[in-house]
């Protein structure tokens, strides 16, 4: 069980009380009510400052709230100025009598609506699921449709086809190059290839092997 931290803030808070208690109770007994009557009024203007409080407490934006907070707030306070010496108790006006005659009523009244007022109901969070999809319909069978052919055309004359290009004639001297002559050959047309992007040609390879005319063509026809 847990104990009461008796501190500054509870002792100040009992005597806040027990003095306001008081002056109602007087207020309340100058205005004819007297007997237990005088005692009920502390007890009803307390008790709807806790309603009034717990209700702000647990819904902060509740404007109905704050004001019976207010109400009972100035209940108290006015009861507390009101016995301050400000008031003749002996002769109290009409109006305050009629205030405190009334007070019951205006405080079960406000009591009811703090206690009974619907709060708001939670948002509950449902899984959505998918619809299912609706299963694909068949396709329709297309109609029969008779294609009639055109008729056939007469073939266009055909164009004579292009020469096949007829290969030079390779030398007698072609067949005896030496394969390492050629292997040479093919390195330094490789090399000219790479150098300047085009083919070696027959006198450019004549000039770097030192051969002769017919023995340079037979080799350049090979490398082609």
């Amino acid at each position: 069980m847990s104990r009461i931290r008796i501190d500054a803030v509870l002792i100040q808070a009992v005597i806040a009380g027990a003095l306001s208690f008081a002056h109602l109770h007087d207020l309340a007994a100058a205005a004819g009510q007297d007997g237990w009557k005088a005692w009920a009024y502390p007890v009803s203007v307390d008790l709807l400052l806790v309603a009034a409080w717990r209700r702000m407490r647990t819904t902060a934006d509740n404007r109905a709230a704050w004001a019976w907070f207010v109400i009972a707030l100035a209940a108290s306070l006015g009861a507390n100025v009101a016995t301050a010496g400000l008031l003749d108790l002996n002769d109290v006006p009409a109006w305050l009598r009629i205030l405190v005659a009334g007070w019951p009523a205006l405080a079960f009244l406000g009591g009811t609506l703090l206690v009974h007022s619907p709060t708001a109901a939670p948002i509950e969070t449902h899984s959505v699921t998918a619809a299912p999809l609706p299963a694909p319909s068949e396709p329709e069978p297309a109609p029969d449709v008779t294609v009639e052919r055109a008729p056939e055309l007469p073939p266009a004359p055909a164009l004579e086809e292009a020469a096949a290009p007829v290969p030079a004639p390779v030398s007698a001297q072609a067949a005896a190059v030496p394969p390492a002559l050629l292997d040479h050959a093919r390195k330094l047309a490789d090399t000219h290839h790479a150098t300047t992007g085009s083919r070696i040609d027959s006198a450019t390879l004549r000039a770097r092997l030192g051969v002769p005319a017919p023995l340079a063509d037979a080799i350049t026809a090979q490398l082609a």
